[in-house]
């Protein structure tokens, strides 16, 4: 989850390592640092914390060179200190890395028989230590390199910078993900797109097992083999890649306000101006399919359990859902006629990475539904389609969450067509009600400011109890997760038919209860289920539209009115209050909303 950058460049490199590192501080924050390369002396600066303290620090002790590598940590291995920062040195070597080096404890013990004792807790100074003895045993920089890399197990994207060396550093991915930029005369590596956007829009994309040469002239790339390989040169579209607050106070706020916008161009996308569903010519025939798999984890998976009813409501197609990390560690045996489906907003989630491959060769089709199209899951996806909801760098995940929603519901009436489950006039109706929904998500986001007083007081909760049911259980569990993260308040949900089964014994005066009942189906039920919450003086926030509060809204604590839209589509509306009673609790709280104690954006290690 860390992120790594490297640039050979024309001018002095610190400057532009810390703004590139500033785009990956998404995927972590407990330390930063970097080491550049000067009149042939290695060098590097480290500071425990953001990467403000790295850019304080440089004001006082500048770092020359054109040459270098950085890093922002998310820790693994030991504790976040100095000391444990990135980059790492032994003697002549600097390495940054994202991953984990799973046998790090038998490489460190043969490196102390050797005399190159460790000073640090993490895995990564082994790689340094190693590269180093190689080059002590008299091997070149590159092959100490290489021969380094072709010990290592575990998951990694590397990059090496040697002193003495001001136009080379070698990089190595697998089972994380790694880029090369390339530049009029300079070469940049970087973990994704987003880091090196400013510099260049030319990317090519290391393959799994790849390793690379990089020096002023261009990047020699070699496979896990030792052979050449040819990796295309990408443009990515620098816009796509603009990170800024655009006049909100935290990147959450704007990308909850965006969601109206992000959510029409998905639609846009996948639907012509006719009503018909556009989607790839690969996209297989449901009719041919007997169950999908999702997979997916965190946010991702609540997505899968909203389009679990959709799937098996309206396409009678049975749906089984797995958390990644749990998928492939069952050895779920895969029949044949079954698709399996993996959603990440990044497109690098190494759980769920490994469980596609696992399902490879075992599933019948292989679709993905993510937001970065050149990502390690869409390339090995038979089929992956875009969410466009564009960069996304809270970490709690917000419009992208809804952007997934929208695709995947299109992908369960495509489904519910193809199997003729339903006809033409059925779809329309619900193809009419998707292109309203970009509407009413404006609607809702007018309640920003009476959810930011009900939160005033939501604050000084120490447990909240989300309630939902069909539908609204996943979104009752995504509230719960929204609220965990940014505001560090216990939060737990359940579906308001299990409350009499054990949570019920939790409820009292002091217990608030996020009740999510728009008036449909199961409303009289969930309401019913309220009712016994507050019996035991429970503090009720009823989320409803404007009926069901009216039927059901007496002796509740507080209220949240939404429009109202096709119950079917509910989950995509609700999204939005669980989003603001998560963002406006934790600015309550005063937490740190787009960088959340002990999390990072991109989970790339298992």
């Amino acid at each position: 989850m860390c992120g790594i950058v490297g640039v050979l460049g024309d001018h002095e490199v610190a400057p532009i390592l810390v703004e590139a590192l500033k785009r990956l501080e998404y995927r972590g924050y407990d330390s930063a640092g970097i080491a550049t390369v000067s009149n042939g002396q290695l060098d590097r600066r480290r500071a425990l914390g953001k990467l403000v303290n790295l850019g304080d620090l440089l004001v006082h002790e500048p770092l020359a060179g054109k040459a270098g590598i950085g890093h922002t940590r998310w820790a693994t291995h030991g504790a976040p200190s100095v000391g444990n920062a990135h980059p790492h040195r032994s003697g002549p070597v600097a390495v940054v890395h994202n991953g984990i080096i799973e046998n790090f404890r038998d490489l460190r013990a043969e490196l102390a028989e050797a005399g190159l004792g460790h000073q640090t807790d993490t895995d990564t100074e082994t790689v340094a230590l190693l590269t180093h003895k190689h080059m002590l045993d008299g091997l070149a920089r590159v092959e100490a390199a290489m021969r380094t890399v072709d010990r290592l197990e575990g998951a990694y994207a590397l990059a090496f910078l040697f002193d003495g060396e001001e136009d080379l550093i070698v990089a190595a991915r697998k089972g994380s993900p790694l880029a090369i930029g390339h530049g009029d005369g300079e070469m940049y590596v970087g973990s994704d797109a987003i880091a090196l956007a400013p510099m260049t829009d030319r990317i090519t994309y290391l393959e799994e097992g790849d390793r690379a040469v990089v020096t002023r002239a261009g990047a020699q790339i070699f496979d896990a083999r030792g052979q050449r390989a040819n990796r295309a040169v990408k443009v990515v579209e620098i816009s796509a890649a603009r990170i800024d607050k655009a006049g909100h106070k935290h990147f959450m706020a704007k990308e909850i306000a965006e969601q109206p916008g992000v959510i029409a161009d998905a639609i846009h996308h996948y639907l012509g101006t006719d009503g018909t569903i556009r989607f790839p010519a690969q996209t297989p025939d449901f009719a041919g399919i007997d169950r999908i798999l999702m997979v997916a984890c965190g946010t991702a998976y609540y997505a899968c359990c909203v389009a679990k009813y959709w799937f098996e409501e309206i396409a009678r197609l049975p749906i089984e859902v797995d958390i990644a990390s749990e998928f492939r560690y069952r050895e779920p045996p895969i029949g044949a006629r079954t698709a399996a489906l993996f959603v990440s907003q990044s497109g690098e989630t190494a759980d769920t990475l490994a469980a596609l491959r696992y399902c490879r060769d075992r599933a019948d089709h292989i679709l993905s539904v993510v937001n970065v199209p050149e990502s390690s899951i869409a390339r090995e996806s038979d089929l992956a389609l875009p969410i466009l909801a564009g960069v996304e760098v809270g970490v709690a995940s917000t419009k992208a969450f809804t952007c997934q929603l929208t695709v995947l519901f299109l992908l369960a009436l495509k489904a519910a067509h193809q199997r003729g489950q339903i006809d033409d006039a059925r779809l329309a109706d619900l193809v009419s009600a998707l292109r309203g929904i970009p509407a009413a998500i404006g609607a809702a986001l007018e309640q920003s400011e009476a959810i930011r007083d009900i939160c005033q007081q939501l604050s000084e909760a120490r447990d909240v109890l989300f309630l939902g049911r069909g539908r609204m259980y996943p979104l009752a569990l995504e509230g719960a997760l929204k609220l965990k993260e940014i505001s560090y308040i216990h939060a737990e949900a359940y579906a308001a038919g299990e409350l009499k089964h054990g949570p019920i014994a939790l409820i009292d005066a002091h217990m608030p209860v996020v009740v999510m009942a728009p008036r449909d189906a199961l409303f009289d039920k969930t309401v019913s289920n309220m009712q016994e919450v507050m019996a035991r003086n429970g503090q009720v926030l009823l989320v409803s539209d404007e009926q069901g509060l009216t039927e059901a809204g007496d002796g509740v604590w507080a209220t949240i009115r939404m429009p109202r839209v096709n119950e079917v589509l509910t989950p995509l509306l609700y999204s939005i209050p669980a989003q603001l009673l998560a963002y406006h609790t934790a600015v309550a709280k005063g937490t740190d909303v787009d960088q959340p104690r002990n999390l990072a954006k991109s989970v790339t290690v298992e």
